[in-house]
């Protein structure tokens, strides 16, 4: 996904499958704390849905909408984290491998193993 976009501008977007079917609208943004930059969406799936989580990469930008690459069905079936509150390198772990992608080798800043921490949402301070 294109990192030099506003992780904020996300918010309210509606989010689509690969197959144009509408999952839902973009709650929130979680930054890996490395890097800052943004690494997952919350999608709310539906008037009394919940929010799944969603990579932002391989997703992509087109137009006012997030396409994911993957089936609703998945997106729907994510392990549900609740939002608000920092993953976890143990839940991103999950989800890495719920949608079956290659889990990303810790950057040269990572943070030390039991680190809580991890992926906060955008537009929170950082706390020290």
């Amino acid at each position: 996904m294109q990192t030099e976009i506003d992780p904020r501008s996300l918010i309210g977007r509606k989010a689509y499958d690969r197959n144009g079917v509408k999952i839902g609208t973009v709650d929130e943004v979680y930054l890996d704390d490395a890097t800052g930059e943004p690494e997952w969406a919350a999608v709310r799936t539906g008037l009394f849905g919940r929010d799944a989580f969603v990579p932002l990469e391989p997703s992509e930008l087109e137009g006012e909408s997030l396409l994911v690459p993957f089936d609703k069905s998945l997106v729907k079936d994510a392990p549900d984290f609740g939002v608000g509150r920092h993953l976890s390198p143990e839940q991103e772990l999950q989800l890495y491998h719920h949608y079956g992608l290659e889990v990303p080798p810790p950057g040269p800043e990572a943070r030390p193993p039991g680190d809580t921490d991890f992926g906060r949402v955008a537009g929170e301070d950082a706390q020290d």
